[in-house]
């Protein structure tokens, strides 16, 4: 028998965890609900019964979603994370970037918004998942700084960050376009198999984290720039 998606929700408003998990469930997937950050940690260590995505709320009792997604990046989940938040501000959704987060969906929002985001991000996952790792060098260098492509480990030990799957792909079709201004609906398409037409600024948040992790300066960029009008462009 094949096992169902397992999908962890972790939102402590009672009415909309509830709401999520019937509508995830009457989609086909398995769904366990956390109402805080400790619950939610505790689900996603247990490696008998392993958790496909998290449905994250930023604010929580005790321990914020931001804590919970750096905790479980820190300890080498590379899970999707859909984060949520009625917070709004570019600063809020950069934050839940940097600590890991794959998709930053705001509320209120519509259910069906909400299933296809976690159809796309089970899709793109799991098709990474199943492209056999690469036969070449075990490491990448990006201005100096050494990645390990299995790992997505940056540097010899975790204090150099490590990287998400999202990440991780982006910056290689980076490095397998050197010096090439790419448009942002190519990106979409290549990156984030998602309609070219698609209004976000996801790409330019995750170029800020890029940047932030392998710049000298992030201010003022050298290697991932971003091409006013046209695209982006990354100089080795």
């Amino acid at each position: 028998m094949n096992r169902k998606t397992h999908i962890l929700v972790v939102e402590d408003e009672a009415h909309l965890a509830f709401g999520i998990r019937f509508n995830l469930e009457a989609e086909g997937y398995r769904v366990s609900t956390a109402a805080d950050g400790n619950t939610a940690l505790q689900i996603l260590s247990a490696d008998a019964d392993p958790v496909d995505l998290v449905v994250l709320d930023l604010m929580l009792p005790g321990m914020s979603g931001y804590d919970v997604c750096s905790r479980l990046r820190q300890n080498g989940l590379q899970i999707p994370v859909l984060m949520l938040s009625a917070r709004s501000l570019p600063e809020d959704r950069i934050r839940g970037f940097d600590v890991g987060a794959d998709q930053y969906l705001n509320k209120p929002f519509e259910l069906s918004e909400l299933i296809s985001r976690v159809r796309h991000l089970l899709q793109r996952f799991q098709s990474a998942a199943a492209v056999p790792r690469p036969t070449g060098p075990s490491t990448v260098s990006v201005n100096g700084r050494k990645v390990d492509i299995a790992t997505y480990r940056i540097g010899d030990d975790d204090d150099g960050g490590r990287l998400t799957a999202l990440e991780m792909r982006l910056l290689r079709y980076f490095l397998d376009h050197p010096q090439r201004v790419i448009p942002k609906s190519e990106l979409l398409e290549q990156v984030w198999e998602q309609s070219p037409q698609l209004q976000t600024r996801a790409p330019d948040q995750f170029i800020l984290r890029l940047r932030k992790l392998f710049e000298d300066d992030p201010s003022q960029p050298q290697h991932f720039l971003t091409i006013r009008d046209a695209g982006y462009r990354y100089v080795p």
